[in-house]
């Protein structure tokens, strides 16, 4: 139905309409102040287009009966913007830029049915209720395009706007079906009562679906946070373990090895005694871009603490050293200079690699262990571990042994080399 559908209608009718407005002024009231507290810009698209919606809403019921063909025709088109701000908020939540084109184009094809049809007209309801359709179905639209959430996260953003425009073409469909003029079968029957209530509906429905998703984005965001080194973007020691945790059970399910690479900045103390430690962290932040583009976009790539860096890559542990002393050998060549001082830069490189189920923490001490040796050895070298780690299975019957008290097999010594 549109603003202009009817103009006769109960004192029921009319409270239900007042209050779809109060609700809908009141939500967007809410959205907005929600937009100044979080700065998410989408929130303010859909503030604005409630209160606008609202307004228009209000003047209508109030005041149709008494507006002009012009003033009537510009309040129905101020709702078919308020109709198109709420499908470019859900554009803006996911990172698109806004349209205006298309938040206007509702209310230009309205401009010109309203000025060159006679009202009351079915076909200038049938119009409306399609412009307001088609938006409430491109808001599905974006919403559900959304792919970083679960099918089970995004179908009410699906089902509630799809409600909405079904709702507004059924009476439209049924007196197609009925042989009833649709003008007429918009105004004398329950179909206005019943759209006022599902007005209320919709836009409690739609709020619902706003902060679902805000409090989805937040909660990732948050755990983002957690998982990622905020000097140079890679993974922390918390996101890497997950993440490479995860790829060892898909490669053990393929019964294919793994390997990990460990990198330590060589001199990197003195670097920081000698430049400070914004230098320092250049150097970190270039190491960093080195690993991820030299590196394969399927390698897992961290920062597990201080100039030490750590990598894991689904293949054997022969291409693993190809691509370590890749890795070494670009960030020799970097050509870093701090204060027009030239600055030599090196990166020492432990490997190691096992079978499918590969403990984590048994090829990371391996990988250590090579490390130590590597910097022994004249650093800007990478080494190999000299044994393989154990797999899973036998790490744990060798913790069990130990919790049972029998002499624990020593696997690796962790030793520790000051830059």
């Amino acid at each position: 139905m549109t603003l202009a559908g009817a103009r006769r209608m109960s004192v029921d009718t009319l409270t239900l309409y007042l209050v779809a407005s109060l609700v809908a002024a009141m939500l967007g009231a809410l959205l907005l102040f929600f937009y100044k507290q979080e700065r998410i810009v989408a929130l303010g698209w859909w503030g604005t287009a409630y209160i606008l919606a609202a307004a228009a809403i209000v003047v209508w019921t109030l005041a149709g009966a008494f507006l002009g063909t012009i003033a009537e025709v510009a309040l129905t088109m101020v709702g078919f913007i308020a109709c198109g701000m709420v499908w470019n908020a859900a554009r803006v939540f996911h990172g698109r830029a806004t349209s205006w084109p298309g938040i206007l184009a509702g209310a230009v094809v309205w401009a010109g049915v309203g000025f060159n049809l006679p009202d009351p007209s079915s076909l200038r309801v049938v119009v409306g209720a399609a412009i307001v359709a088609a938006y409430a179905a491109l808001t599905a639209s974006e919403l559900w395009s959304e792919r970083r959430k679960s099918l089970h996260s995004r179908w009410p953003a699906l089902a509630i706007p799809a409600m909405h425009g079904f709702v507004l073409m059924l009476p439209i469909l049924v007196g197609d079906f009925l042989g009833v003029d649709g003008g007429a079968l918009n105004v004398r029957s329950g179909w206005v009562a019943a759209f006022a209530i599902e007005l209320v509906l919709y836009a409690v429905g739609t709020v619902f679906i706003i902060f679902m998703l805000v409090s989805e984005r937040t909660v990732k965001a948050h755990k983002t946070a957690a998982s990622i080194d905020p000097l140079t973007g890679l993974f922390n020691r918390r996101g890497f373990s997950e993440l490479t945790g995860r790829m060892i059970t898909r490669e053990q399910a393929a019964g294919r090895p793994v390997t990990v690479l460990i990198f330590d900045i060589d001199h990197f103390k003195q670097v920081n005694d000698r430049f400070g430690h914004p230098a320092g962290d250049e150097i970190l932040r270039l190491f960093a871009n080195v690993l991820v583009h030299t590196l394969r976009i399927t390698d897992i790539v961290g920062r597990i603490g201080g100039e030490e860096f750590a990598a894991m890559l689904p293949c054997p542990i022969d291409e693993a050293v190809v691509a370590a002393d890749r890795v070494r050998t670009v960030f020799a060549s970097a050509g870093v200079q701090v204060d027009d001082t030239p600055l030599a830069t090196s990166v020492s490189v432990g490997v190691a690699g096992g079978p499918a189920g590969t403990d984590l923490n048994a090829l990371l001490a391996a990988a250590d262990t090579a490390l130590y040796r590597a910097k022994r050895g004249g650093r800007n070298r990478v080494e190999v571990a000299a044994e393989e780690p154990l797999d899973l299975d036998q790490d744990r019957l060798r913790n069990a042994q130990q919790a049972a008290g029998k002499q624990p097999t020593v696997v690796h010594q962790f030793e520790k080399l000051s830059a």
